[in-house]
């Protein structure tokens, strides 16, 4: 089979706030043998606020980046789920809106590449790669571990746009972490929303939001949280403390990356996936489980 590789766009966040999803990422795919080349002087998609904001600029962040991922072999790898959706969205638009295509074109002085394929990490892990690969390329199964795999918003919604499973029942990230030996949870907020970026304009909605989730969790018995989103890690792991002074409750759940469990099962050390990052710590949990 010829060599997997793709062009990667990392996103804002993951050279910021997440930058233990994008180390993660990378140590992650190189074990798998999966190559991966950063798009050149890529810049911010635009995320969650700009299209609300100024829908040309937002189209022609996307479109830019996009028009920049055609020097790189390979389709668009994208590990964030706002990325992901905000790519994917700007293809849907100008190929449906042919105006909206030559605003775009005359905005960033480029023809608008729109043949390109924008896959999440997920798509990558389960269906280029393969789910009977990967978990051939398991060392350490992650046995005993219960996982509630967040959906979150962005994902697989809106039903036209991602494309990347059944809107209302996927199961991909499942199908992953299952491969990788975990047992998954069935729970009723997987595809419930965060907050998102109201984390700071509007704390108290996220605090409330990001309560139910993991209380959710709790209650269907998982030992941690697994996310494709540094906007959802961070209201679930780096607010977790204060919800739960809030909510007067205990939950001390960990919240991994995808590529921090599947990293976990391939063999791969704490450091080179970045644990060590995380807010609410993995270490109890993963030394009980005799996953360390």
């Amino acid at each position: 089979m010829s060599e997997l590789q793709y062009s990667y766009y990392p996103g804002c966040s993951l050279h910021a706030s997440a930058g233990e999803y994008d180390l993660s990422t990378r140590e992650l795919f190189a074990a798998l043998g999966i190559k991966l080349t950063e798009i050149p002087d890529w810049f911010c998609c635009g995320a969650t606020p700009a299209h609300n904001v100024d829908e040309l600029l937002s189209l022609s962040l996307c479109a830019k980046n996009l028009e920049l991922a055609e020097q790189v072999e390979g389709d668009v790898a994208v590990a964030c789920a706002a990325c992901f959706s905000r790519l994917k969205f700007t293809q849907h638009i100008l190929e449906e809106n042919e105006t909206k295509r030559k605003q775009v074109e005359q905005a960033i002085a480029a023809p608008v590449h729109l043949n390109g394929t924008v896959k999440h990490l997920l798509e990558i892990l389960a269906r280029d790669l393969g789910l009977d690969r990967l978990a051939k390329s398991v060392k350490k199964p992650l046995s005993g571990l219960k996982v509630a795999c967040y959906y979150g918003c962005l994902l697989t919604r809106p039903n036209d746009v991602p494309n990347l499973d059944c809107v209302e029942a996927p199961t991909i990230m499942e199908s992953v972490v299952e491969a990788a030996g975990a047992q998954t949870v069935a729970w009723s907020h997987r595809l419930e929303c965060c907050g998102a970026n109201f984390t700071l304009s509007r704390p108290g909605v996220v605090l409330q939001l990001s309560n139910a989730i993991l209380d959710s969790a709790k209650a269907a018995g998982a030992d941690c949280i697994m996310v494709g989103c540094p906007l959802c890690h961070g209201n679930l792991d780096i607010r977790q403390k204060e919800i739960e002074g809030v909510y007067h409750t205990q939950y001390g759940m960990p919240v991994f990356y995808l590529t921090q469990l599947v990293g976990l099962a391939l063999g791969l050390s704490a450091e080179k996936l970045g644990l060590d990052a995380l807010i609410v710590s993995p270490f109890p949990l993963l030394r009980e489980r005799q996953l360390l």
